[in-house]
């Protein structure tokens, strides 16, 4: 006997889907900044150094003295020359009292007062160097400088942000089926 049979036949149904990714872009712009930097205050105080140089003493070695101290020196030799003159008149008048006592001495002064003394030869150094006198105050320099802070002004760029959103699209690749025979 033969038995009818059943043949079933499944084909599975398969989905399909279609995937579009998503898109994102960020972009971040560089921050605007603006800095500033003030010059520092300096502040400077300075006291002039001196130099003090006399060459009173050493110009007068070399006969290069001031009009002053000429005038001094002419009033003292012309004061000294009067008072030698002074002296000698009255020592010649003393002798001349006395020319009772002999000799010629009218002559003799004559002879003397004629011929004047002999100028020293010599050799003289001039210039001593020592006889400058010098001094030195030196200066004084003070200098402050404050710094000034620097100034930022800084503006944040906000990030640029698109995103398009992905889909899933499904579909079916295949359907189901399902055949039956029978056989037999």
């Amino acid at each position: 006997m033969n038995i009818p049979q059943i043949q079933i036949e499944i084909t599975r149904g398969r989905i399909g889907l279609r995937i579009d990714k998503p898109v994102q872009t960020i972009e971040q712009p560089r921050a605007i900044i603006h800095q500033e930097q003030l010059a520092a205050v300096l502040e400077m105080s300075s006291t002039p150094a001196k130099l003090s140089i006399d060459t009173t003493e050493a110009r007068a070695d070399l006969d290069l003295k001031s009009v002053f101290k000429r005038i001094e020196e002419y009033a003292q030799l012309g004061k000294q020359g009067v008072m030698e003159g002074i002296a000698r008149r009255a020592e010649e008048g003393q002798q001349l009292l006395r020319i009772e006592n002999g000799g010629n001495m009218i002559k003799e002064l004559a002879i003397k007062n004629s011929t004047p003394s002999p100028n020293p030869i010599g050799i003289r150094f001039v210039g001593d160097r020592s006889k400058v006198n010098m001094s030195f105050q030196p200066g004084i320099l003070s200098i402050e400088a404050t710094p000034q802070k620097p100034r930022f002004d800084v503006t944040v760029q906000a990030p640029v942000h698109h995103y398009e959103p992905g889909k899933v699209t499904g579909f079916i690749e295949e359907w189901p089926s399902i055949q039956i025979d029978v056989k037999g």
